[in-house]
């Protein structure tokens, strides 16, 4: 196959995460996130499942095992590829933040899904959806490590977020997590960690839902 051919065949999703229009990078950098509070981040991954591409409003390319866990670790899990003939055309972009309540309940899998990624609590709990950790050296003395683990699937705590996005027909989309406005969510609090499936957990994954955007 050409690369004329590879191309047209495929969809390149690029998944990135952003704050004040700048990469997020691990370990190194120091950001101030909101007034009087500074992270530096050491982990941030989270689940995308469910991709499907639209037009009008109606399915034309539905993925097959449809779970990818994007790590700001590891450049080359931001980036899915789709499989799909040259004629489809599309407008719109959809996509789960999290697994599934069926998923969850199948029980740990391999892969993308596989409990040593540390993505999973237990078999009651399920999967972490969504994971930020690092540290903060403005927090209190007894909250230098903050770590937000968003994830669950049982009722009424099911923090699964359903994601739309509008597209111009490209088949190279970079579509970017800008945590800028999520920083300054007045239910985020950076003196709590949260580590368990919980009310909170689905507020703030729904206000993460909200900053997913095409660049």
């Amino acid at each position: 196959m050409n690369a004329y051919s590879q191309e047209n065949n495929q969809v390149e999703i690029n998944f990135g995460v952003a704050l004040k229009n700048n990469p997020i990078a691990l370990h190194d950098s120091t950001y101030l996130v909101t007034d009087g509070v500074s992270l530096k981040f050491k982990t941030l991954k989270f689940y995308v499942s469910g991709i499907q591409l639209l037009l009008d409003g109606k399915p034309v390319f539905i993925e097959p095992n449809s779970y990818h866990l994007i790590d700001v670790s590891s450049p080359a899990s931001q980036i899915v590829y789709l499989r799909l003939k040259p004629e489809i055309k599309f407008n719109k972009l959809t996509f789960n933040l999290g697994i599934d309540s069926t998923t969850n309940v199948s029980g740990a899998m391999g892969g993308d899904l596989d409990p040593t990624n540390g993505m999973y609590w237990t078999w009651q709990s399920g999967y972490i959806n969504f994971k930020l950790e690092g540290s903060c050296p403005t927090c209190l003395p007894s909250k230098k490590g903050w770590e937000l683990h968003l994830g669950g699937y049982q009722n009424p705590f099911n923090p699964l977020q359903k994601i739309e996005i509008q597209t111009v027909g490209k088949r190279r989309l970079h579509v970017v997590l800008r945590l800028d406005d999520f920083f300054q969510s007045p239910q985020l609090s950076f003196h709590q960690n949260i580590m368990s499936p919980c009310e909170n957990a689905v507020i703030l994954s729904r206000e993460l839902s909200k900053h997913f955007t095409l660049k």
